[in-house]
């Protein structure tokens, strides 16, 4: 076995690599950026060295510095993780070159099968079912357009050596061609100094489960069932889950033996994903394979128990797998959220800064299930604009899929982000949504269900009642509280009601409370009485309580006369007032927010790639009018309404804050 390895990437999977290593008694070498100088990777490693700039393309895709710092190190063998060289054949065969083990697949199948175009080619050639597209390379737009005509709208303009969403787009027109695919090629190229583009057609309604393969160098080869993504955001996975609730058991072998007969025909080892689209029928189609491990392995390791991460070491260091089919069994279920730095508010766009507060819930078995939760960031550590946006993945396990959907939701009411804008109210609204909690998912559920983006979910009337009980228990405390603060007047005794007006969600709700040392008891007016009890103090971010003996847990925080709740993906300002607060503060003029209409503003911090429409210019409604880069992704910015341009105030390589001005409109 290797004795020291280096990890080539950073963030959540250099850390998540880290642990199996530790685990094995392997120590670890790390490489960082300028960016990174400080990240969690460097610290959890061994050893750590310094690889150049913070941009990608500067240090963690430059072959020549990570086989500088293997030679610096000394280390057996490099793991890539995903992304950045994970799928570079040349990195693969350089490291064969210098002596040292790639803990991954032989370059000449990184080669076959990280091409989607020669993956597609040869996936035919064995007699797997493909979609229907074109897989030459195209030279411009005008020839994207005659094929995608050929093909029939809609299409999927994909990059050949792409990965996580990045160089896709869906197009529907001959215009969505046009732009889709030179953005395509710009992230391509920039993410993966590679700007083939390729185009098939885009099933309608599909779900995307993709099954993992693992085989060593001794001709083993085995599929560890399936994983359910079709939970996703601009081609990006947002949540996953193992098993897939639509697949049945013929469907489940037949997708597993095809993907092993295809890596057996490029040679294949290590762990690897064949990725599918399945259609309403359960008739599936072959899309591409990774040539990697996949950023949502842990749901398939927590219901299989197998570290992927170590087999692809044991692998690597010629050991034979400790187990066949046969022995592969599902049990139970598991779901990930991805947690990503975007702000759902703003149609999740990017967000970053520092992480002011990052209190992750308690890994480990709970009462029914598991929490797991792979990161790469701290509290007080900064999301950089250089990388991917992902703070961490939150994974829960539970006998069932109802047990694995409620473990999450508690795991997302308690898990504490601030400081930057992040998805967690999203996926907490995704988890409570009755389309999801059904199974009745296709990859188009994100855009049929929040056709407007997102802007918060709404709590039933039920759940309101308990937050509001909640709220007022919790006011009295910090009311009883703020009676004992020392020097007040000698002949005056401040006396806390029992009678509140708690207001919440558009709803006013006169109640009374009776507190004894164990709780309070919470009657609505209607006469129903809820019970609270908690160990909650004034200045407590997160409040653990139980309502009716039920648990409830609300991200809570101060404001005038009341408090700010989070829950299940509500943002809620719940008002806990006297009854003659309620009543004056009824009269009080609401403060209407500031009108922008007449400006185009950055929606997050990013860099101008280029503006497309000048002073003077009379632009239409849905008119493209400037690209902003951020996080290695290019967001194309258009008109909301017809209108003339007054003034440019940014330009093509300008920096921009979020809400910037970049234009006005007369």
């Amino acid at each position: 076995m290797f004795k020291k390895i280096l990890i080539a990437n950073r963030g959540e999977i250099a850390c998540r690599v880290i642990k199996s290593a530790q685990k094995m008694g392997i120590k670890t070498v790390a490489v960082y950026s300028d960016a990174d100088r400080n990240a969690l990777h460097v610290r959890m490693a061994d050893e750590a060295v310094h690889i150049g700039p913070s941009p990608a393309n500067q240090s963690y895709i430059v072959i020549d510095k990570i086989l500088d710092a293997v030679r610096q190190t000394g280390a057996e063998a490099v793991h890539p993780g995903y992304g950045f060289l994970s799928e570079n054949m040349n990195f693969a065969a350089a490291l064969e070159a210098a002596g040292v083990v790639f803990i991954g697949p032989p370059s000449p199948a990184i080669e076959a099968m990280g091409d989607k175009i020669t993956s597609k080619k040869l996936a035919m050639e064995a007699g797997v079912s493909t979609v229907p597209g074109y897989m030459g390379l195209i030279a411009d737009g005008d020839e994207a357009i005659k094929i995608s005509g050929e093909i029939g709208y809609p299409v999927m303009i994909k990059a050949s050596a792409g990965g996580g969403g990045k160089g896709m787009r869906i197009a529907w027109s001959e215009s969505e061609v046009r732009e889709g695919f030179q953005s395509s090629k710009n992230e391509a190229a920039a993410s993966f100094g590679d700007d083939r583009i390729f185009i098939e057609k885009f099933v309608t309604q599909p779900r995307h489960i993709e099954i993992q393969v693992l085989g060593d160098k001794h001709g083993n080869i085995v599929y560890l069932h399936e994983r359910e993504c079709s939970i996703q955001r601009r081609n990006q996975k947002v949540i996953e889950e193992a098993p897939s609730p639509f697949l049945d058991e013929a469907t489940r072998k037949a997708m597993g033996e095809q993907a092993c007969a295809l890596a057996r025909a490029v040679g294949y080892t290590s762990a690897g994903t064949v990725e599918f689209i399945v259609d309403g029928n359960r008739n599936f189609y072959f899309l591409e394979m990774n040539t990697r491990l996949q950023v949502e392995h842990p749901v398939t390791e927590l219901i299989t128990g197998v570290d992927l991460v170590e087999q692809m070491i044991r692998v690597a260091a010629g050991e034979p797998l400790p187990f066949r089919q046969e022995d592969l069994k599902i049990n139970g279920w598991a779901m990930e959220s991805r947690l990503y730095a975007e702000d759902p508010y703003r149609n999740f766009l990017p967000s970053i800064g520092r992480l002011t507060r990052y209190r992750p819930p308690v890994e480990g078995a709970t009462e029914t299930g598991i929490v797991r939760n792979d990161t790469g960031v701290y509290e007080g550590g900064e999301i950089s604009m250089f990388y991917d946006p992902m703070i961490a993945k939150l994974c829960t396990w539970g006998p069932t899929r109802a047990d694995a959907i409620n473990e999450m939701r508690l795991a997302l009411d308690t898990f504490e982000v601030e400081g930057i804008g992040h998805n967690l109210p999203f996926c907490s609204a995704v988890m409570d949504h009755p389309r999801f909690t059904s199974g009745d998912i296709t990859t188009a559920f994100i855009a049929e269900e929040f056709p407007d983006g997102f802007q918060g979910a709404t709590l039933d009337a039920q759940t309101l009642r308990r937050v509001g009980a909640a709220c007022a228990a919790m006011n009295r405390v910090a009311e009883i509280r703020r009676t004992k603060i020392s020097g007040t007047m000698d002949n005056h005794q401040r006396r806390v009601g029992d009678t509140w007006v708690v207001s919440l969600q558009g709803d006013q709700h006169k109640v009374t409370i009776a507190a004894d040392k164990s709780g309070s008891t919470v009657t609505f007016g209607d006469g129903e009485a809820l019970r609270v009890e908690s160990d909650w103090t004034p200045g407590d971010s997160l409040a653990r309580l139980t309502v009716n003996g039920t648990p409830l847990v609300l991200k809570t925080g101060k404001i005038p006369m009341g408090f700010r709740i989070r829950l299940r993906g509500a943002d809620l300002k719940v008002l806990v007032q006297s009854p003659r607060q309620a009543e004056l503060h009824a009269l009080m003029p609401e403060k209407l927010p500031p009108d922008t209409s007449k400006f185009l503003l950055c929606p997050m911090p990013g860099l101008i790639v280029s503006i497309t429409v000048a002073e003077g210019d009379e632009v239409q409604e849905g008119q493209a009018l400037a690209t902003v880069e951020a996080m290695k992704m290019e967001n194309i910015l258009k008109a909301e309404r017809k209108g003339v341009v007054k003034k440019i105030t940014a330009s093509a390589g300008t920096s921009l804050k979020v809400d910037e001005v970049i234009m006005e409109f007369e």
